[in-house]
């Protein structure tokens, strides 16, 4: 199945399942809309379901297309840089260019520079700290679905190496988010009043992060 929007056509995955109860639709960074329902659900049914969500589908392949356009290009402490692929160098940041050697590993180099620059905004953001907590452990790794983790048990704090490709204030956000997450393990009305308490701008920055 596909559906045609804007002189595009996208492929539409039917997802069927039995013990699905309700239908969603969702586009993916695959710019596929994906339909999840029971396994019962007509064909029939699910095209009128995309024909009355139509606006709403736009929403989310634009959506998709700004991350998209976010995570393109070479992006360091939220500044893009056009690729320049070279073999006279691992890599060299320039004026909005960054020269690059193919076989250079990047995750490598952005690793060595979150290490310096999250441990400096966590000493930060800790000092600032409005409760007194103990001093986290810190741990950097690549996830594909969080910004950042709190183990309350080990009392360790991981940070998303992405962030190393946005403007600190989102780092500084995430880390506020984890050290809350020490005085309140949840997502209560407590928990989000601290955080607000340390970083007032929070839902503004949480917002902007959805285009990543």
């Amino acid at each position: 199945m596909k559906l045609r929007v804007n002189d595009t056509n996208y492929d539409v995955i039917i997802e069927k399942k039995v013990k699905n109860k309700n239908t969603y639709i969702r586009v993916k960074d695959d710019l596929k809309i994906y339909v999840t329902t029971n396994i019962l659900t007509t064909n029939k049914y699910i095209e009128k379901l995309l024909e009355n969500n139509y606006k709403s589908i736009i929403k989310m392949i634009e959506k998709e297309y700004k991350k998209i356009e976010n995570n393109s290009d070479f992006n360091y402490l939220g500044e893009k840089y056009n690729i320049i692929y070279t073999e006279y160098c691992d890599l060299s940041l320039g004026n909005g260019r960054v020269f690059l050697n193919k076989d250079f590993d990047i995750d490598k180099w952005y690793k060595k520079q979150a290490q310096v620059i999250f441990k400096e905004h966590l000493d930060s953001m800790y000092n600032k700290f409005s409760r007194k907590i103990p001093y986290p452990n810190l741990r950097i790794r690549k996830m594909t679905t969080r910004w950042g983790v709190c183990n309350t048990k080990t009392n360790t704090v991981t940070l998303n190496l992405e962030l190393i490709k946005r403007k600190t204030k989102y780092l500084d956000y995430v880390i506020i988010h984890e050290l809350s997450h020490l005085i309140h393990p949840n997502h209560s009305n407590n928990f989000w009043n601290l955080v607000e308490e340390n970083y007032p701008d929070y839902k503004k920055v949480r917002r902007e992060m959805k285009e990543f």
